[in-house]
């Protein structure tokens, strides 16, 4: 199975590396970005055959390392 990790940071949190897209699109001439929010996609390739299976683990996977829960939200596909 495979599975997909969008990670994004929260509501509320500043993203300085997206101020540093919006600000870099608009020397760029796209003067109609108001607003980037940058994150990170991770890609995983599981063993498990299980699909509620493989998203349990992805889950506990993301809570122990591939997100900072504290400032980061994140949702999981599973294929």
């Amino acid at each position: 199975m495979k599975a997909r990790v969008h990670v994004m940071l929260k509501d509320g949190v500043l993203d300085p590396q997206g101020e540093a897209v919006r600000h870099a699109l608009g020397h760029l001439g796209f003067s109609g970005v108001e607003a980037v929010r940058q994150g990170k996609v991770i890609e995983l390739d599981l063993a498990a055959t299980d699909k509620a299976a493989a998203e349990a683990e992805v889950k506990a996977m993301c809570e122990k390392l591939l997100a900072n829960t504290v400032i980061e939200k994140y949702t999981i596909e599973i294929a």
